[in-house]
C-alpha cells in the first residue's frame, strides 16, 4: 500500500440541532442533540482513516488551550510533533437542520497560523515517497496557503501526488478565489471537489464537462473526482474515460464531513492501487454509512475491504 498523509485544518466542532425554523434574535431554542468532536477537513478525513484501520500521517497545528490539548489526545502519537501556536483553538459551532444540512459559525483561532514550517516539522518526505497527500482547508490556513508553491515543490521532489480539496471559501467563490484554486490545481495530480465547486470553477453547468475542463488545467494524467451527494460521484482518470457511480438511498442523519470521509475512503482504495471504479464505490459506501449513523459509524476495516474487493 502506498503511503498516505493529510495536510490541513484540524479544529473543534460543536454540533447542535436540529434547528427549524431559524430562531429569532433574543430567544432560546432547546435542541435534541449535541456532539463535541474533532472537526475540520483534515480532522474528518483522519478520523475516517483511523476507523477504517488505514495507516497514515497527518500534519496540523494546535491552539494553546484545553481544546488544543484535547485535539492532540484524539490522535495520540500521530500528533506528537504538531506545533502549538499562542492563539486559541479554532471552534466551529454547527447547527443541523431537519433535512440533514447545516449552518456553521467558526472562529479564526489557530488555523491561519498553520505554516509550511509546521508541515515540514511533522512529515518526512522520504517516508511518503510515491504516496498521496490530501491537501485541504486552503481558505483557512493563511500562512501555509501563501507558501503552496513551495509545498508543491517539496511534494514533487519526493514524488508525492497531491490531492486537493480546498473547502468552501469564507467569502464565496469570487473570481480571485477561483483563480487561486485553478493555480493550485495546476500543480496537483488529483482534484476532489463537490459538484457546485466543480461547475463554478469551470464556469460550466454540466459536471462531466466541468470536470474535463478542470482536468485540462492539471498535471498530465490527473484524476478529477466530482462528489454529487445523493447522486453518487463521477470521475475522469488518466485515460480520460468518464466513470459514474451511484449512491445508495439512506436516511440522512448528519452530513457534516461527508465529503471528507469520501476523500479518505477514495484515497485509501487508491493507495491500495484499486481501480477508479472501486475507489469511487468504496468512497460512496463509506460516506453513505457515515452520514446515516449516529453515533457516526464508518463500517470499520472489514466493510472497507469488502467494498474495495467487490470491483477488484
Amino acid at each position: 500500500m502506498r503511503p498516505l498523509a493529510v495536510i490541513g485544518n484540524v479544529n473543534v466542532d460543536l454540533i447542535v440541532g436540529p434547528v427549524a425554523p431559524w430562531p429569532k434574535a433574543g430567544t432560546e431554542t432547546v435542541v435534541d442533540h449535541d456532539d463535541l468532536r474533532v472537526g475540520g477537513q483534515a480532522g474528518n478525513s483522519a478520523l475516517a482513516w483511523q476507523a477504517l484501520g488505514i495507516d497514515f500521517e497527518i500534519a496540523a497545528n494546535l491552539g494553546d488551550d484545553q481544546f488544543g490539548r484535547w485535539l492532540r489526545d484524539a490522535f495520540g502519537s500521530r500528533a506528537e510533533k504538531w506545533p502549538v501556536h499562542p492563539e486559541g483553538t479554532t471552534l466551529s459551532v454547527g447547527m443541523t437542520h431537519p433535512d440533514g444540512e447545516r449552518t456553521f459559525f467558526t472562529t479564526r483561532g489557530h488555523l491561519p497560523r498553520f505554516s509550511l514550517n509546521d508541515v515540514l516539522s511533522v512529515l518526512d518526505g522520504k517516508r511518503l515517497s510515491d504516496g498521496y497527500a490530501l491537501l485541504c482547508g486552503s481558505f483557512l490556513t493563511d500562512d501555509l496557503t501563501r507558501d503552496y508553491d513551495a509545498l508543491f515543490d517539496w511534494a514533487e521532489a519526493h514524488h508525492i501526488a497531491v490531492a486537493l480539496d480546498t473547502g468552501w471559501p469564507i467569502d464565496g467563490w469570487t473570481a480571485a478565489n477561483c483563480a487561486a484554486a485553478r493555480g493550485w490545481l495546476s500543480r496537483c495530480e488529483l482534484a476532489l471537489f463537490n459538484e457546485v465547486e466543480t461547475t463554478t470553477l469551470a464556469g460550466l453547468e454540466n459536471p462531466a464537462d466541468a470536470a474535463r475542463k478542470i482536468r485540462g488545467g492539471m498535471r498530465k494524467g490527473a484524476t478529477v473526482v466530482v462528489k454529487r451527494g445523493p447522486d453518487g460521484a463521477i470521475a475522469i482518470g488518466a485515460d480520460g474515460r468518464l466513470i459514474e457511480a451511484p449512491a445508495p438511498r439512506v436516511k440522512v442523519v448528519d452530513t457534516i464531513g461527508a465529503g471528507d470521509v469520501f476523500n479518505a475512503a477514495f484515497l485509501a482504495a487508491l493507495a491500495q492501487e484499486r481501480s477508479l471504479e472501486s475507489c469511487l464505490s468504496a468512497a460512496i459506501r463509506v460516506a453513505s454509512r457515515a452520514i446515516s449513523t449516529l453515533p457516526r459509524d464508518y463500517g470499520g476495516p472489514k466493510l472497507f475491504e469488502d467494498v474495495v474487493n467487490e470491483r477488484a
